[in-house]
């Protein structure tokens, strides 16, 4: 995973949803898919889809945010409640044309509705969180940084982690419990 897809502001990601939009700028939309994607499947995983209806559905939202950039604007959303809407819509059709009527009453859960547009306070206090979180971030080792976004941001299990780094779990454990109590300490010390 490359650094800069790790993190994407609010901005950055209502930016290039933008271009897309106007532009049909490939790469933006290559960013946007590379750090939307591996989110929306983790999303529809932990509403009990198997990892290839959640591949499939996180797939097919990326293609109609392809498709219907042109529809949105930041001025209603932001981007990521944008994205995720339409991938709840895209979960519901695929409830629907499997005839799971159980699994559609469920699928409308309030916490999913997306909240309205946030105050210029609330963005300026995300924006400063998210810069303090990323300024941490870059102050780790990089073994450790590199750990710690594979696993929140890139939604992997340690397992998974190993594997794709080529090193022991109990290493893994070792370097998220490490990367965890530095970030701690690092915030603390920014207050």
């Amino acid at each position: 995973m490359r650094k800069d897809e790790a993190l994407l502001s609010a901005d950055e990601a209502g930016r290039l949803l933008v271009a897309v939009a106007a532009e049909r700028d490939r790469a933006a939309f290559a960013a946007l898919f590379g750090f939307y994607a591996p989110r929306l499947k983790s999303f529809m995983r932990r509403y009990g889809m198997s990892a290839s209806a959640a591949e499939d559905v996180a797939q097919e939202t990326m293609l109609l945010v392809w498709k219907k950039a042109s529809y949105f604007d930041p001025s209603r959303a932001g981007a990521s409640t944008w994205i995720f809407t339409i991938a709840r819509n895209a979960r519901i059709d695929r409830l629907r044309k499997e005839g799971r009527p159980a699994a559609i009453a469920t699928a409308f859960d309030p916490s999913d509705e997306p909240e309205g547009p946030a105050s210029g306070e609330a963005a300026v206090m995300t924006a400063e969180r998210d810069e303090r979180v990323r300024n941490a971030i870059s102050r780790l080792a990089d073994e450790q940084a590199d750990a710690l976004r594979l696993f929140f941001f890139g939604d992997k299990t340690q397992s998974e982690i190993a594997g794709e780094l080529g090193i022991p779990l109990g290493t893994v454990k070792s370097r998220l419990r490490l990367a965890l109590g530095r970030l701690r300490q690092i915030l603390d010390d920014l207050k």
